[in-house]
């Protein structure tokens, strides 16, 4: 019998012993199919059918969701008639974030966890596994925030909606954790490539964020995902649902001096916009109110704003897009600056309000209670910043300003320092507008701002929490392994205790026949109170002149220091580091003795991550 038929009749009865462990009927047609591809061909072939598979799912996700809030904006401006456009930005705003928060309360019991922070942990600490919840849960109140005016982007839950799916379908064919954070990162990438059409930033943007700190050499399904999810989006949506602008001015090397001082502008502007959204979360975290409250508070603020400055309202891609075509009349025309008469001066000044307005308008709507992301927000505000220096630079006498590639190579910039992404920005925005021939301004004026935006905190402050608990990988891999370790998970409890008004013949006794070389000693409410070495009272054993003087009492020492049942294990680690012990006592945080942890245990443990995620 040659290997070829050997290898058929071992796929076959690998594939029929799997499913002796379920029953048929919990599976559609087309997952036994998907088991019987998965049994017949190797790993990278059903990877790549994975990525096939999941590319064209999260594309077909991201497509649903573009077009959901296209269809929700298109009704409400066209078929429910509003004769007072004042109202129209009064109602639907705080309608939004009121009714999103409704549906994450009645639908979604409360589940309201969403960005990519919530990603990044579940690589981290959840082995990859996504809740299938995610699958459509951010999709519906994405759709209802944002297309009914809530000043975000759509990018983030479809990022998330495509890890979901990319994680709950390597749950579901029973792959492992490096596969599931594979197919997770594939799902991400072909969901962000389908929102902008642009399969290299999707790529760009796994690699950047979702995979730091994780070691893995396949890619070929992210690209296969990536190119699936573009092609969906391309081939289904309608060229005014696309974020795609055509206009823009060829590169002249002579004005550098304009994108290296945007590239620092944009740097200043990324660390304002993130610490509004820091203050404005802290502000609604602080509150006293209900969700409910909550969201009417944030619902009325934001409908302000857009009553004031109606570009506020939804994403702003369509005023990003008639500013880049030189229509800002058209823009300026539905505010309230229309009854100021026109000068320079005039656009100058609404453009900059509305770009510091923008990290408000956004920033409310996603903490008060709304569903969306900074990637819009980020990019419109880019955009704007640009249109603003440019003017001014008009302003100021200077003759041939690139206006449009300001605009252009500012939304890259401003993207780049908020999301600490440039490879992203710079391919995102190369690729929604074709503008290839503008990688150099693109470049510096990213690589500007991200190096600012790094100078001022190095790591992102909205992953600054989380990397502070541990709860997140960062590009210290041995950090991120120690991360996965649980405290709970190494605590020796098979431990020797006494009390501290023990007997010498108890101590004796436990010294003669315990196997172990520590003794704890404990109150009657098991509140350690110190630890009895048998290094320590060996050589006072054989001493006859002490021997009647050997008490619990007089041999117990205070431990070095001691282990909290909540500590990380890199606290436990360095605890170890600065005692030189090797075994640390861990206690609750009502004092009560739990058991040992030892050095040689974190070792082991360690070894063992390393080797299974280096296989």
């Amino acid at each position: 019998m040659n290997k070829t038929r050997v290898k058929k009749f071992y796929n076959f009865f690998k594939f029929k012993k799997e499913f002796t462990r379920y029953s048929l009927n919990k599976f559609k047609i087309y997952e036994i199919v998907l088991f019987w591809l998965k049994s017949v061909l190797n790993r990278s072939q059903f990877l790549i059918l994975s990525g096939v598979l999941v590319g064209i799912t999260c594309g077909l996700a991201g497509v649903l969701l573009k077009s959901l809030v296209h269809y929700i904006h298109y009704v409400i401006t066209y078929k429910v008639h509003f004769e007072d456009q004042l109202f129209f930005y009064v109602v639907f705003p705080f309608l939004g974030i009121v009714l999103t928060s409704l549906v994450v309360m009645l639908v979604f019991k409360g589940q309201d966890k969403k960005g990519i922070p919530v990603i990044l942990y579940e690589i981290a600490q959840n082995s990859s596994v996504v809740s299938s919840v995610k699958m459509y849960s951010q999709i519906v109140q994405s759709a209802i925030t944002v297309g009914l005016g809530g000043s975000a982007g759509l990018e983030s839950p479809i990022a998330v909606t495509g890890a979901a799916i990319g994680s709950n379908f390597a749950q579901t064919y029973k792959l492992d954790y490096r596969e599931r954070t594979l197919l997770l990162a594939a799902g991400a990438t072909a969901g962000i490539a389908s929102a902008f059409n642009a399969p290299i930033a999707g790529m760009m943007f796994a690699f950047e964020i979702l995979l730091t700190g994780v070691v893995f050499s396949d890619f070929i399904p992210l690209v296969v995902a990536a190119v699936c999810g573009s092609l969906v989006s391309k081939v289904l949506l309608q060229e005014e649902v696309l974020f795609q602008f055509k206009t823009r001015n060829p590169f002249d090397y002579h004005n550098i001096p304009f994108y290296l001082v945007l590239g620092i502008l944009c740097g200043l502007y990324a660390r304002y916009f993130v610490l509004i959204a820091k203050y404005v979360d802290e502000f609604f975290h602080n509150l006293k109110l209900s969700r409910v409250q909550k969201a009417m508070l944030g619902g009325a603020i934001l409908s302000f704003l857009c009553v004031l400055y109606p570009p506020l309202f939804g994403e702003g891609y369509d005023t990003i897009k008639a500013i880049t075509n030189g229509k800002i009349n058209d823009v300026i025309e539905n505010s309230f600056f229309r009854f100021i008469s026109y000068r320079e001066w005039v656009v100058v000044v609404f453009v900059s309000v509305i770009c510091l307005l923008k990290a408000f308008s956004a920033s409310i709507t996603i903490f008060s209670g709304g569903n969306g992301g900074n990637f819009g927000p980020s990019l419109f505000a880019g955009g704007t910043l640009g249109y603003a220096f440019a003017l001014l630079c008009i302003q100021a006498g200077v003759t041939d300003v690139p206006v449009s590639n300001l605009v252009i190579v500012g939304m890259a910039g401003v993207m780049s320092g908020v999301m600490y992404a440039p490879l992203t920005a710079i391919f995102l925005i190369a690729e929604s507008t074709s503008g290839y021939d503008l990688f150099i301004p693109l470049m510096i004026v990213a690589v500007t701002s991200f190096s600012m935006a790094k100078w001022f905190s190095s790591i992102s402050p909205d992953l600054q929490k989380l990397v502070a608990q541990g709860k997140i990988f960062t590009k210290e891999h041995d950090r991120n392994l120690l991360s996965l370790l649980h405290i709970l998970d190494l605590i020796d409890k098979d431990i020797q205790v006494i009390h501290i008004d023990g007997s010498r013949e108890e101590l004796a006794e436990m010294f003669r026949t315990g196997k172990r070389n520590m003794i704890s000693v404990v109150d009657g409410r098991r509140k350690l109170l110190g630890i009895i070495s048998l290094d320590d009272v060996r050589p006072l054993l054989f001493n006859p002149e002490v021997y009647d003087l050997l008490s619990v009492r007089g041999l117990m020492k205070e431990p070095p220091t001691v282990i909290s049942d909540f500590d990380s294990v890199l606290s436990a680690v360095k605890k170890f580091d600065e005692t030189g012990a090797w075994n640390l006592p861990v206690v609750k945080t009502s004092g009560e003795f739990v058991g040992f942890i030892s050095k040689s245990g974190i070792l082991n443990s360690y070894r063992q991550l390393l080797r299974a995620h280096s296989s």
